[in-house]
């Protein structure tokens, strides 16, 4: 089968040719499926702003390896097991890209994010062979296009579990990609109040307005304290959510957080960053709750759920045939596109 892989470690930006990373389609083999599995025919896979940092080498993973885990597609195959579960040839499916093992003691305690035996099978791929646990239905009314967007959508719900908005909250999202846009829709519908986006991007901007912020500032040009005293009346947001990645912008937050803020740190940020912390003007004396998220455990059965209530077509317009692989890389890396989405099979949709 044809399956997108990194074939090289390297800056993907670098304009040296010679020390940039590079993806290839590669031809690999179909795994077995077992009795506990199902054989998923890929229908799109969307690239992930962490993908390029796989192809940059942040893991250290030695080349050739499979990219992809924002994926949906159509059950073709069910191991016994699996079939006796309910799971049946036909099935539309999204779900989680990471089979935990159940038995660890991070799973037997609820930190199942970190079992110690999890393993992940690239999803940018004609087939992937999953573990029955790992799939989710697709609603009826959601297209398979829409529905490779259910595991991003499955870390915006773990922002809101992390950042427990109440309704009626002031609430600030840090960064307009994918991530930071599917958590403002989130968080509008959990009520949150004077939603403010901070974001560079002019064309992101423009999405954010249309997914429910009352306010959307440049903080490359704007003073965003300035801004946060006024939308808040001096007092700061209550809740504020950070997924641009950006140290500058991780910084800010803190500033202009309010007493008792609950700050969630969303986005991967450069390895050797340490952010600044004062620990008694920032933490003791505003009692804040700062926190991070890793990947999104417990969270995808209700992304499935919640999914045909976002407006996710502006960000699944950009879509590359599995042959243009490498195309659809240099198109996710301009920065022009909230999202790029790879067909793995076309045809299939």
């Amino acid at each position: 089968m044809k399956q997108v892989s990194a074939v090289k470690i390297g800056n993907m930006q670098n304009p040296d040719p010679e020390k940039r990373g590079k993806v290839e389609v590669l031809d690999v083999p179909v795994k077995n499926v077992g009795d506990d599995e199902v054989k998923i025919k890929v229908a799109y896979c969307s690239i992930c702003g962490s993908d390029p940092h796989l192809v940059d080498g942040i893991f250290g993973w030695a080349p050739p390896f499979g990219l992809g885990h924002e994926l949906s597609g159509v059950i073709v195959e069910v191991g016994e097991t699996a079939a006796a579960h309910g799971w049946k040839v036909g099935d539309r499916v999204g779900g989680n890209f990471r089979n935990y093992c159940g038995k660890c003691y991070y799973c037997a305690n609820g930190m199942e994010q970190f079992c110690e035996n999890a393993t992940e099978d690239p999803g940018m791929a004609e087939y992937v062979v999953w573990n029955e646990r790992q799939p989710v239905k697709v609603p009826d009314g959601v297209s398979l296009k829409n529905a490779c967007l259910i595991e991003p959508v499955s870390i915006a719900v773990r922002v809101m579990d992390k950042a427990n908005i109440k309704t009626g909250q002031n609430a600030a999202v840090s960064g307009g990609g994918p991530i930071g846009l599917l958590c403002l829709q989130l968080a509008s519908l959990n009520g949150a109040a004077n939603l403010t986006m901070f974001e560079p991007n002019p064309a992101r901007r423009e999405l954010a307005r249309k997914y429910g912020a009352k306010y959307v500032i440049d903080p490359t040009k704007e003073d965003v304290e300035k801004w946060a005293d006024k939308i808040t009346d001096g007092r700061g947001f209550d809740v504020c959510l950070e997924a641009s990645g950006a140290p500058a912008a991780a910084e800010t937050l803190l500033k202009i957080s309010a007493k008792c803020a609950r700050v969630v740190y969303v986005a991967q940020y450069p390895r050797d960053y340490n952010m600044p912390l004062n620990l008694q003007s920032q933490l003791f004396m505003k009692e804040l709750e700062i926190t991070g998220v890793f990947v999104s455990p417990y969270a995808f059965t209700r992304a499935a759920r919640i999914i045909e209530r976002l407006d996710l077509d502006d960000l699944t317009a950009v879509v590359f045939p599995i042959d243009r692989a490498t195309e659809a890389f240099e198109a996710h890396l301009t920065g022009k596109h909230p999202k790029v989405l790879i067909h793995c099979n076309p045809g299939l949709e």
